[in-house]
């Protein structure tokens, strides 16, 4: 936070943001309606043995959050990742990294935008999905424009509700199996691991992408109110993502018969059918819609401070690092916005499965964030000192090899899906074409770079 502008290429962005706010970005763009809706989906793979696939996603997301917290701390940016690979690996990994990532994130905002328009039919079937879709956007826009301090505030609050709401599921789901209201299912129909003990592996790669947004904790860093929050925040996501995910798959599993989740209605509304809970339908399509929202608006806030750091770094039309008095950056944010209309042309004229196509290039930009960040920490270590650790404001405790495992981890997770699926297999070869074709094509046209070790 004490680099001048002159080897600052971030200088401008406030920091205004708590360690609170900044984990609850990252909360915000990470519990999704994925989690509410698609649960089933990992639990359809390896019934009540979906359990052991969080744990092994929790511990994978242990050592990224690991290594993005020792990274950030000592290099704050908004860039992050990207910025991680700038420095430690190679300009090329650096701009896929940042780019890849600016792309997938802004269409999961267009994806959240067009599903909360279709939640809004619960209350008012007769109105054109287009409108709901055309106000969303206005609304976080210019929640967006004002500053972070104020937008942190915001999407604080806003997260807070679909936090609250999983917490109380899990407080109750716990209760139901604990006082012998409930009978426990977890052995039931098929036993623990109904479709045998490497079905739990299988359904990893679902378990890991829900996990999808820890990274955005990196980003916020470049707007922190000192290097000192970072550690903070860090450990916050990591803990709220960990206990929220693990408690509602113990919870989804133990209440309900693993073969029936997600068959008839959604079990959070069983659940809360359970306890008597008034409208719990209408309830929960409340927190579905908000968690939509919530999480369009931490993609958003990612997505435009991605582009402004490709802006500041060369790599992006210098016009798009340009700040407002608020210091948000203006036009990376109206550019991010991209994926809305990318949604809403997909949704209507395109085949379904070349939307597909776009979904699983987006989910394999994600996960290459994380592989980022991994690999430029284990560079990182291999290179830094003993004084230069001691001095962090936060340290990995799992080192190097921790950062190698996680690496290994996430690769193989990222290749079976290719393994199984020609879908992803082509989005994620186009995808690395296409950016490395971007690449090439910026690097002869990029301006001088200011960053600095």
């Amino acid at each position: 936070m004490t680099q001048t502008a002159a080897v600052d290429p971030e200088h401008g962005l406030q920091h205004q943001l708590s360690a609170g706010q900044m984990a609850m970005v990252a909360v915000g763009g990470s519990i999704g309606t994925g989690l509410l809706l698609g649960s089933a989906a990992a639990i359809e793979v390896a019934g009540p043995s979906v359990i052991l696939s969080f744990l092994l996603a929790g511990f994978i997301n242990w050592t990224v959050t690991m290594a993005l917290g020792e990274l950030s701390s000592k290099h704050p940016a908004a860039g992050s990742f990207g910025v991680y690979a700038d420095l430690y690996l190679n300009p090329w990994a650096g701009f896929v990294s940042r780019a890849g990532y600016w792309a997938a994130i802004c269409l999961s905002v267009g994806a959240s935008l067009v599903a909360s328009a279709t939640y809004m039919r619960y209350w008012f079937p007769a109105v054109p999905p287009l409108f709901w879709v055309a106000l969303f956007s206005l609304l976080l826009g210019l929640v967006n424009l004002r500053s972070v301090h104020e937008y942190g505030r915001f999407e604080y609050w806003f997260s807070m509700v679909k936090l609250a709401t999983m917490l109380a599921f899990i407080a109750i789901g716990g209760t139901l199996l604990l006082s012998g209201h409930v009978t426990p299912q977890y052995t039931t129909h098929g036993g623990f691991f109904p479709n045998g003990p490497v079905a739990s592996l299988l359904a990893l790669t679902f378990a890991l992408y829900t996990f999808g947004g820890v990274e955005i904790v990196a980003i916020t860093t470049g707007e922190s109110r000192s290097a000192a929050e970072v550690p903070r925040a860090a450990l916050y996501t990591f803990g709220i993502l960990t206990v929220v995910y693990l408690g509602a798959v113990i919870v989804l599993v133990g209440v309900m018969p693993w073969d029936h989740a997600g068959v008839s209605e959604s079990p959070f509304v069983t659940v809360f059918r359970m306890v008597k809970i008034p409208a719990a339908s209408a309830l929960l399509n409340f927190v579905i819609l908000t968690a939509a929202l919530s999480g369009a608006n931490a993609n958003l806030y990612a997505g435009s401070r991605m582009l402004f750091s490709l802006a500041r770094d060369g790599w992006a039309p210098a016009k798009l690092g340009q700040l407002n008095t608020a210091g948000s950056p203006k036009l990376a944010l109206l550019a991010s916005s991209y994926g809305i209309v990318v949604a809403l042309v997909a949704e209507t004229w395109v085949p379904k499965n070349a939307f597909v196509y776009i979904l699983s290039a987006a989910l394999f930009g994600l996960m290459l964030s994380w592989l980022t960040s991994l690999a430029a920490h284990v560079s990182f270590r291999r290179k830094a000192t003993e004084e230069e650790l001691r001095n962090l404001p936060m340290r990995s405790r799992l080192g190097m090899w921790g950062s190698a495992l996680g690496f290994t981890l996430v690769t193989a997770a990222v290749l079976r899906t290719w393994w199984d699926s020609r879908v992803n297999l082509l989005s994620g070869v186009a995808y690395l074409a296409l950016f490395s074709v971007a690449y090439a094509v910026m690097r002869k046209l990029r301006r001088p770079s200011t960053i600095v070790p």
